[in-house]
């Protein structure tokens, strides 16, 4: 063990699994041993349980060091991280309970409102997903190169797979609550709403629940992930690539097609009432996230 903790054992060890361009490329520079011996000393500070040898992870990080980047990646290396998924991806079994305890049990909470169902479901896939060897190919946390924090990398992988379920499972509907349920939820703080008749609340209940089921499947998923689990624009630039400006722009977009969805289910049932017609209308607008929390839960 002790040699393996030695700096230039730890060195050879790299320089043997790195092709020789990048080799030459760290030993142009100064300290490059030093900062490898600290990733390995403080990834095993971090697991000490797992029993992982040295050489294992320095030849998995050797996978991870892109040419001409070598060092700079050296530099930002989230090496416990790194570690930690080299272990998992060996199978080994105190690193997949270390998985689990210490970032599946933290995915829940980042990833926004989600149903306890649908929330099992993602996890199961997850699990599978990231830590199950397929068709002759490594588990897919292999593929963590460790230059973000490992949880980012994982709630990332689950929100995509949490926007498939949405995409295709019947049993994730999007409009699910009765109108009541939405009336309620429409009406906390909002004077306009509480002097509305009940057969005009009524109507804006029916006329939303109708407009969302005709939206094209993409953007009700949009909607569904930034109104009703609180995906930022940030979160699904993430999820959807491109970006954020492109993202934001098609948010904005399926929120406007939703209005007008609305206005149609409205103005055949009020085209004798233009005012009672653009109050709705205001109301849905100025109110559009609470309205969406109902119908897309």
């Amino acid at each position: 063990m002790s040699d393996e903790r030695n700096p230039g054992t730890l060195a050879a060890l790299l320089r043997e699994h790195l092709p020789r361009g990048q080799s030459a490329e760290l030993e142009a520079v100064e300290g490059w041993e030093a900062l490898l011996h600290g990733h390995v000393e403080a990834a095993r500070a971090a697991w000490p349980a797992l029993p992982l040898p040295a050489e294992s992870f320095v030849r998995h990080l050797a996978r991870h060091l892109p040419a001409g980047k070598t060092l700079e990646v050296l530099r930002v290396l989230h090496a416990a991280d790194l570690y930690l998924a080299c272990a998992c991806a060996t199978g080994e079994s105190a690193a997949l309970r270390a998985f689990e305890q210490h970032l599946l049990r933290l995915v829940p909470s980042r990833l926004g409102r989600v149903s306890p169902s649908m929330l099992d479901e993602v996890l199961q896939m997850l699990r599978e997903r990231l830590l199950v060897a397929s068709g002759g190919a490594p588990p897919k946390i292999s593929s963590y190169g460790g230059r973000g924090p490992l949880l980012t990398w994982v709630v990332i992988i689950a929100a995509r797979i949490a926007g498939e379920l949405v995409g295709r499972d019947e049993r994730h509907q999007l409009v699910a609550d009765p109108p009541e349920e939405l009336a309620r939820l429409l009406a906390p703080s909002n004077p306009e709403y509480a002097l509305l008749r009940e057969d005009a609340r009524q109507l804006l209940v029916e006329s939303l629940r109708k407009a969302v089921e005709v939206l094209p499947e993409q953007e009700r998923t949009l909607l569904r992930l930034h109104h009703f689990h609180g995906f930022t624009m940030d979160r699904l630039t993430l999820l959807y690539g491109g970006s954020r400006s492109s993202v934001a722009r098609r948010v904005a977009d399926a929120r406007e097609l939703l209005l007008e969805r609305v206005r149609m289910e409205l103005t055949p049932r009020l085209k004798q009432d233009q005012l009672a017609l653009e109050s709705l209308l205001g109301l849905v607008n100025s109110r559009l996230d609470i309205s969406l929390h109902g119908l897309l839960d």
